[in-house]
């Protein structure tokens, strides 16, 4: 999708920053504050004005309403039902994914009548494709939920992980609170070249992404029959594959349950190798909004550190938890900021 590569998303890097500092600025100090709602928000404002950009305001309650109704789908129950019965859980998701449509259906008839498609993803996808042609109305309708709630679901549950190690990591969070001082005043000035600079900031969302990959399960499609290692897989198979532990493959990482960002930034020894880093999937398959969310990631985790130094309140260790979809959670996570000098 062209308003998702990586060219698009340095170009609008300008509008990405602001909300990323404005979750920095508006966190309570001296205080435990349950975290993943608010970056969940924060990240939602972003993805879905991304999307949208003016016409997100009307958009972003659906979109959490949305989010809420994927959650409940994959809450643990004790009864396993078939696909065909219209549980509680599958009626309320179907009723949010019908008015997510409803609200979305007026903008997208109002953008072509109007012949004002805008420059945000919505509007790429109205614009006529030299290989496709016109998008009827119905794809638009039918494509746009998942990739709205996909904007920030996953980031969320990464950024979780991301500020608690910072909290765990002083001296990482130093780091990245002293590159992050490069930023400009204004975060509204911040362009693709900053961002590009804050080298070991990257390599830190890098490397927790490695560690506590949000999707800690991928299922794929084998087209034809293949050989892999010793066993046949028949065209048809459906195969798992398991970043969370890929990633601890000592074949491909030193030491490969330790923290260390800095195994990114040695070009010699990065694991740049296809197929070894799949946090967001890998070949035709892969994740069409890597780039946002690496971006998204990165300035939410630059704006923090430069603020803040954040601890861990005394108490049990936050609980994992596989929540939507095989995605890896904190549960819980409770982080208390105190300002940086």
């Amino acid at each position: 999708m062209r308003g998702l590569r990586a060219q698009a998303v340095a170009a609008r890097i300008g509008e990405i920053a602001p909300r990323t500092a404005r979750f920095a600025d508006q966190w309570p100090t001296g205080q435990d504050v349950e975290i993943l709602p608010p970056v969940r928000h924060a990240l939602a404002e972003i993805g879905v004005s991304y999307l949208f950009s003016e016409d997100a305001p009307t958009l972003l309650p659906y979109a959490a309403q949305l989010f809420l109704a994927r959650e409940v789908l994959v809450r643990p129950s004790r009864w396993v039902w078939p696909r065909w019965i219209p549980t509680p859980a599958r009626r309320f998701r179907t009723r949010q994914q019908v008015a997510f449509t409803d609200a979305l259906r007026p903008i997208v008839r109002r953008r072509r009548s109007s012949g004002r498609l805008g420059d945000d993803v919505l509007g790429q996808m109205l614009r006529p494709s030299p290989h496709y042609g016109l998008l009827p109305e119905e794809a638009v309708l039918d494509t746009l939920p998942g990739i709205t709630v996909a904007t920030f679901e996953t980031p969320s549950r990464a950024a979780g992980w991301i500020l608690l190690h910072l909290a765990r990591h002083p001296g990482a969070a130093g780091r990245v609170a002293a590159e992050a001082a490069s930023l400009p005043a204004d975060p509204a000035a911040t362009t693709s070249t900053h961002v590009g600079s804050l080298r070991y900031t990257q390599a830190l969302v890098s490397e927790v992404l490695r560690l506590y990959p949000p999707s800690w399960l991928l299922t794929r499609q084998a087209p034809r029959q293949t050989q892999l290692a010793d066993y046949t897989i028949d065209a048809g198979s459906t195969v798992l594959v398991c970043p969370y532990t890929a990633h601890r493959d000592a074949r491909e990482f030193s030491e490969p349950d330790q923290f260390r960002p800095e195994r990114w930034l040695d070009d010699a020894g990065s694991p740049a190798k296809p197929g070894v880093f799949l946090s967001f999937g890998t070949g035709p398959h892969g994740c069409e909004g890597a780039a946002l969310a690496m971006a998204m990631l990165t300035l939410l985790t630059a704006q923090t550190a430069r603020n803040y130094h954040l601890s861990e309140p005394p108490g049990p260790e936050p609980s994992y938890q596989v929540t939507t979809l095989e995605g890896l959670a904190t549960v819980g996570l409770r982080l208390r900021a105190t300002l940086r000098d």
